[in-house]
């Protein structure tokens, strides 16, 4: 079943389909939320919360978004909320690749060292929107949600974001190579 339907069965009472929602979604999104708060027990507790909303608030969904969209929405506004209780300023991604598998080859290991560098070296609002359109794939109308911007100004940031990218990743290249 996707989302939706899950979300559906949820809303009749079966308490099932919301523990596939959340076992479907809950390590991604405390991954996303570590990006706020940089602490893997306070995303998780963030990611509950989430979680616990939707659970007491069932009937707030609108259709018309997908869930992941509105889950991600939701973790975001804890983890702001956190951090400005917290009283604390973070960038927004620290590491948004996966750990390696230990069968993968070195060549391909430096290559994502070398974009996750490059990534960190972006300014966080590029670095947020890399990870929802490059990461998660979000569409952009979903990551115009989660980020509170318009679509042109989110096609706008990913836009920048891929270039500034780019060229940190040529520039790095050179001095390698130079």
């Amino acid at each position: 079943m996707d989302d939706k339907e899950l979300y559906k069965q949820f809303l009749k009472g079966n308490m099932t389909a919301f523990e596939e929602i959340v076992i479907k979604h809950k390590d991604r999104l405390i991954y996303f939320i570590m990006q706020y708060v940089k602490n893997f027990e306070v995303a998780e507790d963030l990611a509950q919360d989430a979680f616990v909303y939707i659970l007491i608030n069932k009937k707030e969904y609108d259709f018309k978004y997908s869930l992941k969209t509105y889950l991600y929405t939701i973790a975001k506004s804890r983890a702001i909320n956190y951090l400005k209780k917290e009283r604390r300023i973070v960038p927004l991604i620290n590491d948004l690749m996966d750990d390696q598998a230990i069968e993968e080859n070195i060549y391909r290991k430096e290559i994502k060292q070398n974009v996750r560098k490059a990534i960190k070296k972006l300014k966080p609002e590029y670095q947020s929107a890399i990870y929802l359109a490059d990461i998660e794939e979000l569409s952009y109308r979903e990551i115009s949600k989660i980020l509170t911007k318009s679509m042109p100004q989110v096609k706008i940031l990913i836009y920048r974001a891929r270039r500034k990218l780019e060229e940190i990743l040529k520039r790095e290249e050179c001095r390698y190579n130079g």
